[in-house]
Protein backbone atom coordinates (compact mmCIF):
# COMPACT_ATOMS: atom_id res chain seq x y z
CA UNK A 1 0.00 0.00 0.00
CA UNK A 2 1.29 3.50 -0.93
CA UNK A 3 0.83 6.75 0.82
CA UNK A 4 2.14 9.65 -0.64
CA UNK A 5 5.21 7.11 -2.31
CA UNK A 6 5.60 6.10 1.76
CA UNK A 7 4.84 2.65 0.47
CA UNK A 8 5.00 -0.74 2.56
CA UNK A 9 4.27 -4.05 2.85
CA UNK A 10 1.49 -4.79 4.66
CA UNK A 11 -0.05 -8.54 6.66
CA UNK A 12 -3.00 -9.00 8.15
CA UNK A 13 -0.77 -10.90 11.16
CA UNK A 14 -4.16 -12.52 12.26
CA UNK A 15 -4.61 -14.18 9.06
CA UNK A 16 -0.87 -14.88 8.98
CA UNK A 17 2.13 -15.31 11.56
CA UNK A 18 4.84 -13.83 10.63
CA UNK A 19 7.34 -15.30 12.72
CA UNK A 20 11.08 -13.11 12.49
CA UNK A 21 8.97 -9.76 10.80
CA UNK A 22 12.65 -8.35 11.19
CA UNK A 23 14.00 -10.61 8.45
CA UNK A 24 11.19 -10.28 6.57
CA UNK A 25 11.32 -6.97 6.13
CA UNK A 26 15.03 -7.18 5.48
CA UNK A 27 14.48 -9.91 2.86
CA UNK A 28 11.26 -8.85 0.97
CA UNK A 29 11.55 -4.89 0.95
CA UNK A 30 14.16 -4.33 -1.59
CA UNK A 31 12.11 -6.95 -3.71
CA UNK A 32 9.23 -4.95 -3.82
CA UNK A 33 11.31 -1.69 -3.44
CA UNK A 34 9.08 -0.50 0.09
CA UNK A 35 9.98 1.17 2.99
CA UNK A 36 9.27 -1.67 5.38
CA UNK A 37 6.79 -4.08 6.41
CA UNK A 38 3.42 -3.00 8.57
CA UNK A 39 1.98 -5.82 10.45
CA UNK A 40 -2.12 -5.08 11.34
CA UNK A 41 -3.92 -7.16 13.99
CA UNK A 42 -6.62 -6.84 16.60
CA UNK A 43 -6.05 -4.87 19.79
CA UNK A 44 -6.89 -5.58 23.62
CA UNK A 45 -6.60 -1.55 23.93
CA UNK A 46 -7.61 -0.54 20.89
CA UNK A 47 -9.67 -1.07 17.64
CA UNK A 48 -6.30 -2.18 15.59
CA UNK A 49 -2.97 -2.77 16.68
CA UNK A 50 -0.33 -1.54 14.22
CA UNK A 51 3.38 -2.99 14.00
CA UNK A 52 6.37 -1.44 11.86
CA UNK A 53 9.68 -2.42 10.62
CA UNK A 54 12.07 -0.59 8.69
CA UNK A 55 13.40 -1.84 5.64
CA UNK A 56 16.55 -2.29 7.86
CA UNK A 57 14.83 -4.74 10.56
CA UNK A 58 14.62 -2.12 13.01
CA UNK A 59 11.07 -1.48 14.74
CA UNK A 60 9.48 1.66 14.41
CA UNK A 61 7.67 3.61 17.08
CA UNK A 62 4.52 5.62 14.39
CA UNK A 63 4.15 5.69 10.88
CA UNK A 64 1.85 8.21 9.84
CA UNK A 65 1.04 7.56 6.18
CA UNK A 66 1.52 3.95 6.90
CA UNK A 67 -1.47 4.28 10.06
CA UNK A 68 -4.05 5.75 7.16
CA UNK A 69 -3.32 2.81 4.66
CA UNK A 70 -4.04 0.45 7.80
CA UNK A 71 -7.83 2.19 8.21
CA UNK A 72 -8.01 1.89 4.51
CA UNK A 73 -6.73 -1.68 4.60
CA UNK A 74 -9.51 -2.69 7.73
CA UNK A 75 -12.36 -0.95 5.93
CA UNK A 76 -11.90 -1.67 2.52
CA UNK A 77 -11.38 -5.54 3.08
CA UNK A 78 -14.84 -5.89 5.59
CA UNK A 79 -12.75 -5.76 8.89
CA UNK A 80 -14.91 -3.59 10.21
CA UNK A 81 -17.46 -1.04 9.13
CA UNK A 82 -16.44 2.02 11.63
CA UNK A 83 -15.17 4.94 9.86
CA UNK A 84 -13.59 6.42 13.04
CA UNK A 85 -11.25 3.73 13.83
CA UNK A 86 -8.85 3.61 17.14
CA UNK A 87 -5.33 2.08 16.58
CA UNK A 88 -2.12 0.70 18.84
CA UNK A 89 0.83 1.54 18.13
CA UNK A 90 4.40 1.97 20.28
CA UNK A 91 3.45 5.85 20.17
CA UNK A 92 0.10 5.26 21.76
CA UNK A 93 -3.58 5.11 20.34
CA UNK A 94 -4.40 6.86 17.20
CA UNK A 95 -7.79 8.04 15.95
CA UNK A 96 -8.06 7.46 12.26
CA UNK A 97 -11.14 9.23 10.27
CA UNK A 98 -11.52 7.88 6.86
CA UNK A 99 -12.71 9.22 3.87
CA UNK A 100 -15.15 6.73 2.13
CA UNK A 101 -15.97 7.51 -1.53
CA UNK A 102 -18.23 5.24 -3.24
CA UNK A 103 -17.93 2.62 -0.33
CA UNK A 104 -14.07 2.72 -0.57
CA UNK A 105 -11.23 4.51 1.81
CA UNK A 106 -9.30 6.46 -0.63
CA UNK A 107 -7.41 8.29 2.62
CA UNK A 108 -7.84 9.42 6.14
CA UNK A 109 -7.20 12.35 9.03
CA UNK A 110 -5.21 10.90 11.92
CA UNK A 111 -5.33 12.35 15.24
CA UNK A 112 -1.19 12.12 15.92
CA UNK A 113 -1.41 13.79 19.20
CA UNK A 114 0.60 16.13 21.07
CA UNK A 115 3.84 16.93 19.21
CA UNK A 116 6.89 17.26 22.12
CA UNK A 117 9.31 19.39 22.16
CA UNK A 118 11.86 18.13 24.57
CA UNK A 119 12.49 14.15 25.62
CA UNK A 120 16.31 13.58 27.60
CA UNK A 121 15.56 10.01 26.47
CA UNK A 122 15.87 10.70 22.74
CA UNK A 123 17.86 14.20 22.69
CA UNK A 124 21.42 14.57 24.64
CA UNK A 125 20.84 18.24 26.20
CA UNK A 126 20.89 19.53 29.54
CA UNK A 127 16.86 19.98 29.01
CA UNK A 128 16.32 17.00 26.26
CA UNK A 129 15.23 19.79 23.45
CA UNK A 130 17.10 21.60 20.24
CA UNK A 131 15.03 24.91 19.49
CA UNK A 132 18.27 26.31 17.00
CA UNK A 133 20.80 24.39 18.04
CA UNK A 134 23.69 24.59 15.42
CA UNK A 135 24.55 21.15 14.26
CA UNK A 136 27.38 20.44 12.19
CA UNK A 137 28.08 18.38 8.78
CA UNK A 138 32.03 18.32 7.50
CA UNK A 139 32.12 22.22 6.89
CA UNK A 140 28.65 22.78 7.00
CA UNK A 141 26.34 24.23 10.12
CA UNK A 142 22.67 23.81 10.71
CA UNK A 143 20.17 25.31 13.12
CA UNK A 144 17.71 22.46 14.18
CA UNK A 145 14.49 21.94 16.25
CA UNK A 146 13.69 18.55 17.87
CA UNK A 147 10.15 17.41 17.63
CA UNK A 148 9.01 14.56 18.87
CA UNK A 149 5.32 12.80 17.00
CA UNK A 150 6.05 9.81 19.09
CA UNK A 151 9.31 9.02 17.34
CA UNK A 152 12.51 11.77 17.26
CA UNK A 153 12.70 14.11 14.50
CA UNK A 154 15.15 16.72 13.80
CA UNK A 155 14.17 19.89 11.76
CA UNK A 156 16.22 22.00 9.76
CA UNK A 157 15.04 25.27 7.51
CA UNK A 158 17.24 26.06 4.14
CA UNK A 159 17.22 28.88 1.91
CA UNK A 160 17.51 26.18 -1.20
CA UNK A 161 16.37 22.51 -0.27
CA UNK A 162 18.29 21.33 -3.80
CA UNK A 163 21.61 22.20 -2.87
CA UNK A 164 21.05 19.59 -0.15
CA UNK A 165 23.15 16.29 -0.13
CA UNK A 166 20.27 14.49 1.39
CA UNK A 167 21.86 11.11 1.16
CA UNK A 168 25.29 12.46 2.28
CA UNK A 169 24.25 14.62 5.25
CA UNK A 170 21.02 12.56 6.59
CA UNK A 171 22.55 9.51 7.87
CA UNK A 172 25.71 11.59 9.46
CA UNK A 173 23.20 13.76 11.18
CA UNK A 174 20.89 10.67 12.16
CA UNK A 175 24.08 9.39 13.59
CA UNK A 176 24.76 12.57 15.58
CA UNK A 177 25.75 12.75 19.04
CA UNK A 178 22.31 14.75 20.03
CA UNK A 179 20.61 11.85 19.46
CA UNK A 180 20.71 8.42 21.27
CA UNK A 181 18.02 6.74 20.01
CA UNK A 182 18.84 8.35 16.06
CA UNK A 183 16.52 10.91 13.95
CA UNK A 184 14.48 10.97 11.35
CA UNK A 185 16.05 14.28 9.19
CA UNK A 186 13.89 16.92 7.84
CA UNK A 187 15.32 19.47 5.36
CA UNK A 188 12.31 22.09 4.39
CA UNK A 189 12.14 25.37 2.85
CA UNK A 190 9.45 27.72 2.35
CA UNK A 191 8.29 28.14 -0.91
CA UNK A 192 6.43 31.75 -2.13
CA UNK A 193 3.06 30.28 -2.01
CA UNK A 194 3.71 29.37 1.58
CA UNK A 195 3.83 25.50 1.32
CA UNK A 196 6.45 24.04 3.29
CA UNK A 197 8.57 21.32 0.85
CA UNK A 198 9.91 18.55 2.69
CA UNK A 199 12.95 16.35 1.58
CA UNK A 200 13.35 13.41 4.68
CA UNK A 201 16.17 11.10 5.59
CA UNK A 202 14.31 8.48 7.72
CA UNK A 203 15.36 6.62 10.57
CA UNK A 204 16.39 3.13 9.68
CA UNK A 205 14.98 3.23 6.29
CA UNK A 206 16.91 6.23 4.12
CA UNK A 207 15.53 8.82 1.79
CA UNK A 208 11.67 8.28 1.49
CA UNK A 209 9.21 9.70 -0.76
CA UNK A 210 7.50 11.02 2.09
CA UNK A 211 6.89 10.86 5.97
CA UNK A 212 3.56 11.31 7.92
CA UNK A 213 5.44 12.34 11.48
CA UNK A 214 7.94 14.38 9.46
CA UNK A 215 5.65 16.39 8.00
CA UNK A 216 3.61 17.13 11.55
CA UNK A 217 7.14 17.63 13.13
CA UNK A 218 7.93 19.92 10.25
CA UNK A 219 4.47 22.40 10.49
CA UNK A 220 4.96 22.47 14.14
CA UNK A 221 8.48 23.54 13.82
CA UNK A 222 7.45 25.98 11.55
CA UNK A 223 4.45 27.29 13.05
CA UNK A 224 7.25 27.49 16.41
CA UNK A 225 9.92 29.46 14.08
CA UNK A 226 7.04 31.99 12.56
CA UNK A 227 7.15 30.34 8.93
CA UNK A 228 3.70 29.33 9.40
CA UNK A 229 0.19 28.96 10.99
CA UNK A 230 -1.10 26.80 12.84
CA UNK A 231 -1.92 24.99 9.67
CA UNK A 232 0.26 23.86 6.92
CA UNK A 233 0.52 22.29 3.44
CA UNK A 234 4.04 20.15 3.11
CA UNK A 235 4.94 19.17 0.40
CA UNK A 236 6.98 16.15 -0.16
CA UNK A 237 8.55 14.08 -2.87
CA UNK A 238 5.10 11.74 -3.05
CA UNK A 239 2.83 14.68 -2.57
CA UNK A 240 1.24 16.92 -0.05
CA UNK A 241 -0.33 16.38 3.31
CA UNK A 242 -2.15 18.98 5.47
CA UNK A 243 -1.19 19.36 8.82
CA UNK A 244 -3.40 21.30 11.78
CA UNK A 245 -1.61 21.59 14.72
CA UNK A 246 -5.31 22.21 17.15
CA UNK A 247 -4.92 25.26 19.30
CA UNK A 248 -7.70 24.09 21.57
CA UNK A 249 -6.41 20.51 22.55
CA UNK A 250 -3.11 20.99 21.40
CA UNK A 251 -2.82 18.25 18.53
CA UNK A 252 -1.61 17.87 15.46
CA UNK A 253 -4.22 16.84 12.49
CA UNK A 254 -2.73 15.10 9.56
CA UNK A 255 -5.09 14.25 6.31
CA UNK A 256 -3.80 12.68 2.73
CA UNK A 257 -4.20 10.28 0.56
CA UNK A 258 -4.05 6.01 0.94
CA UNK A 259 -3.79 3.62 -1.93
CA UNK A 260 -4.05 0.13 -2.54
CA UNK A 261 -0.75 -0.61 -5.12
CA UNK A 262 -1.37 -4.74 -5.71
CA UNK A 263 -2.28 -7.89 -3.82
CA UNK A 264 -0.09 -11.19 -3.83
CA UNK A 265 0.52 -14.18 -1.77
CA UNK A 266 3.61 -15.83 -0.81
CA UNK A 267 3.53 -19.59 0.12
CA UNK A 268 4.99 -19.99 3.40
CA UNK A 269 7.79 -22.21 2.91
CA UNK A 270 9.56 -19.30 0.32
CA UNK A 271 8.96 -16.07 2.90
CA UNK A 272 12.18 -16.05 4.24
CA UNK A 273 13.93 -18.74 1.80
CA UNK A 274 17.20 -17.24 0.89
CA UNK A 275 17.63 -18.23 -2.62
Amino acid sequence: MDGLGNTYIYVDADRFTISDPSAFSVKWSPVYKTDGLILISRSKVADFKMRIFNNDGSEAMMCGNGSRCVGKYVFDNGLTDKTEITLETLAGIKIIKLIVEDGVATGATVDMGEPLLSNKEQVATEDGSLKGQVLKAWSNEYEATYVCMGNPHCVIFVDDINKIDLEKVGPFLEHSNFFPQRANIEFVQKLPDGKLRMRVWERGSGITMACGTGACATAVAASIAGLAGREAVVSMDGGDLHIRWDEKDGHVYMTGPAETSFMCELESAYMLATD
